[in-house]
C-alpha cells in the first residue's frame, strides 16, 4: 500500500475541527500526549513499516521546511558543524 501524497480524507475541515476539539482544554503536555497516542493508533491501523517510514520522512521534511531556523540546525548537525 502506497502513502497517500492526495488529500484522502472525507470532510478533511471537519476532521480538522474534530482533531482541534479533542485537544481543547487540554494543557499542552496533554494536548502532544494525544496527538502522539493517535499517530501510534493510526500507525498500528496501517501496519505497513515502508509507508510508516515514509510519512515519517514526510512530516519531518514537512516540519523542517516550514521552520528555517529548525532546517538550518539540522543542516548544521548533518554537515557535523557545532553550534
Amino acid at each position: 500500500m502506497p502513502l497517500q501524497h492526495h488529500p484522502n480524507i472525507a470532510d478533511p475541515d471537519g476532521f480538522y475541527e474534530e482533531l482541534i476539539r479533542a485537544q481543547h482544554d487540554l494543557p499542552d503536555e496533554q494536548a502532544d500526549l494525544l496527538v502522539a497516542k493517535l499517530a501510534l493508533i493510526l500507525a498500528n491501523h496501517v501496519g505497513d513499516r515502508a509507508v510508516l517510514s515514509e510519512a515519517i520522512a514526510l512530516a519531518r521534511r514537512n516540519t523542517l521546511d516550514q521552520h528555517p531556523v529548525a532546517a538550518a540546525a539540522a543542516a548544521s548537525a548533518a554537515a557535523g558543524a557545532t553550534p
